[in-house]
C-alpha cells in the first residue's frame, strides 16, 4: 500500500493560492481524486507567522508522505521547511536571496489578485534572514524549475543554490511560468503523485 502523499503549496510574495500555478495544481489534484491531499493556505506577510501556519498544517504528516511545492518566495519557505522536516520540495522560480529583493517593498503594498493593501514591515526582513538555508542537504529531495526568462529573479542563482538537485531549466518563459499547465504532472510526479 503506497501512502497518500500530502501536497502543501506555498505561494509567492504578494500572491495567493489563487495564483495560476496554485489553481492548476489544485485542479489537477481534484481530477486525480486527491482534493483532500492538497493544501494551499493564504500566507500572512510575516515570514515567521507564515512558517508557523505552514508547519501547523503539516504537523503529524511523516516526511515520506509530504511534499512542498513553493513558488518564488514560497520556494524560499519550502526550502527551509524541507530542511526542517526532511521531506521533498519542488521549487518554481524560487527566491534565493529575498532579503535584498524585498527590501524595496518595506511599507504599504498590495496583493496581486485582490488589490488588497497590506504592510510589509521592516522586521519581516530579519524574519526572512532567520529562514535562510545557506546550503541544502540531501539534494535528491529537491526539484528545481527555473526559467531563463524570469524577469524578477536570476535563474543562474537558483541553479547554483540547488547543486545536485533535479533541475528543469526552461528556455525563456517568465517569472510566473506562463505555460505551467504543461509541467503540472511533472512536478506532481516528483512529489509522489502519479497520474495513473
Amino acid at each position: 500500500m503506497i501512502p497518500a502523499v500530502k501536497i502543501l503549496y506555498l505561494h509567492g510574495f504578494r500572491s495567493s493560492p489563487l495564483s495560476m500555478k496554485g489553481r492548476l495544481l489544485g485542479e489537477r489534484m481534484a481530477q486525480l481524486g486527491r482534493t483532500a491531499d492538497y493544501v494551499a493556505p493564504q500566507l500572512p506577510p510575516s515570514p515567521q507567522l507564515a512558517m508557523e501556519q505552514a508547519m501547523a498544517l503539516v504537523q503529524g504528516v511523516p516526511a515520506s508522505e509530504l511534499a512542498i511545492i513553493g513558488s518564488s518566495l514560497g520556494g524560499y519557505y519550502a526550502t527551509w521547511m524541507a530542511e526542517q522536516l526532511g521531506c521533498r520540495a519542488a521549487l518554481l522560480n524560487p527566491a534565493v536571496t529575498p532579503l535584498t529583493s524585498l527590501e524595496r517593498y518595506v511599507g504599504m503594498t498590495t496583493m496581486f489578485h485582490s488589490g488588497e493593501p497590506f504592510e510589509f514591515k521592516r522586521e519581516y526582513i530579519a524574519e526572512l534572514g532567520e529562514l535562510a538555508v545557506p546550503a541544502i542537504t540531501r539534494p535528491e529531495r529537491y526539484y528545481l524549475m527555473a526559467a531563463t526568462g524570469d524577469e524578477v529573479l536570476d535563474w543562474r542563482d537558483m541553479v547554483a543554490h540547488y547543486p545536485g538537485a533535479r533541475h528543469h531549466v526552461i528556455d525563456g518563459s517568465d517569472h510566473g511560468i506562463a505555460e505551467f499547465a504543461h509541467y503540472v504532472d511533472e512536478v506532481l510526479a516528483f512529489c509522489g503523485i502519479g497520474a495513473g
